[in-house]
């Protein structure tokens, strides 16, 4: 009766190990599973949602959360967080703006009128410098994530308005006769029938992927958000990266501030506000961690897609805007409640495995014990 009561119960804790197993395959797959039955119900609805030329407007749309979600991704893997990042991107386009519209020098009295690399390079150089004085702040002064990058916030909107005085640099077409024509090439032109954003999305996408996966940096950002004490007491450079984390944060966030302003022709210091919560959002659905240590550049893409295709998908049906942010927020809530499930789930099937091991080698030991008792 007894060993009857005991196979029944190894029996049953394999069965809850098994669905256990598949609830976390479910879990880990989430974001691809939310992504096909938005697609499923927006075609549905609508006819003209898997039209050609609506995947590669939404698609080109998703290209900038998708940038930020990737300088996100890194920033969170190391248990960080960059709230900074839409104030980046208004911060960004204003410099190119005000850039190609000329940068008059007083003392010479002549204005200066920089070619569009030049343009493009000192605007990634503010984002740089953004995401430095982040990874700074967090480093040398221990000042709290969160703290550290929403003063950085305000800091960069407030450099932004006061750059452009608070109104919009229009008409950012550059002069052929001045040399600063081009920039327009980052938002308007469609190399091979797909526009630039995409590209460049997927060109960081892929030196993202590589970063992550294939280089001691990659393993030290995992380490880092694992166990930051362990990973400096194994010769992690723990400060110097998390610095860099910042840093390409800022220039994921700069390009996208420079694709969106060349689409517009037009540089506003609003640009980019709350888009650090749907970088946050696409991260978290994407299935990484807000504690640090888990996620994947797949993952963050494939949930700046979820976003941005909830988003396009609401508009194209007709749902009011009023109803579109409590549907984001809703979703956001959901993920995180997920990323918590999951969490717990690991956790039980961890302890059940332990467990289960403890009594085979339990088991093991009672066998050689009579194995080895007295014989008549």
């Amino acid at each position: 009766m007894t060993t009857k009561t005991a196979t029944e119960r190894s029996a049953l804790g394999r069965k809850i190990l098994g669905n256990r197993g598949m609830g976390e395959f479910l879990l880990d797959q989430r974001a691809f599973l939310a992504l096909f039955v938005l697609i499923i119900i927006f075609a549905l609805m609508s006819d003209s949602f898997l039209t050609t030329s609506n995947l590669i407007t939404m698609t080109k749309h998703v290209a900038y959360n998708a940038l930020l979600a990737i300088g996100m991704l890194f920033v969170i893997i190391t248990a960080g967080i960059d709230l900074s990042v839409g104030s980046t991107v208004g911060l960004s386009g204003v410099v190119a703006g005000a850039l190609l519209q000329g940068w008059e020098i007083t003392v010479f009295d002549v204005t200066l009128y920089p070619a569009v690399w030049v343009v493009i390079a000192i605007s990634l150089a503010v984002g740089a410098l953004v995401g430095f004085i982040n990874g700074i702040l967090v480093t040398r002064f221990n000042v709290a994530p969160f703290i550290a990058t929403l003063g950085m916030l305000y800091v960069a909107r407030g450099a932004a308005l006061l750059l452009s005085n608070g109104s919009t640099f229009p008409k950012l077409r550059g002069e052929p006769e001045l040399g600063n024509t081009g920039f327009s090439f980052l938002g308007v032109s469609r190399p091979l029938g797909i526009p630039t954003a995409i590209w460049i999305m997927i060109i960081v996408a892929i030196v993202a992927i590589i970063l992550a996966n294939r280089t001691r940096f990659g393993r030290w950002m995992y380490a880092i958000g694992g166990n930051p004490r362990a990973a400096q007491l194994s010769g992690t450079p723990v400060k110097k990266v998390t610095v860099w984390v910042y840093v390409i944060s800022g220039l994921c966030a700069a390009m996208a501030g420079l694709i969106i302003t060349s689409e517009l022709t037009a540089a506003a210091p609003q640009t980019g506000d709350t888009f650090e919560l749907n970088a946050i959002a696409a991260v978290v659905i994407g299935g990484a961690s807000l504690m640090g240590g888990r996620g994947t550049v797949k993952g963050a893409l494939i949930g700046a897609f979820v976003i941005g295709f909830l988003s396009d998908g609401l508009v194209l049906i007709g749902v009011s805007s009023f109803w579109q942010t409590v549907i984001k927020g809703l979703v956001i809530i959901l993920a995180v409640t997920l990323d918590q499930v999951q969490e717990r789930l690991k956790a039980y099937r961890a302890a059940a495995q332990a467990a289960q091991a403890v009594k085979q080698e339990a088991k093991e030991r009672e066998q050689q014990l009579a194995d080895s008792g007295p014989r008549a």
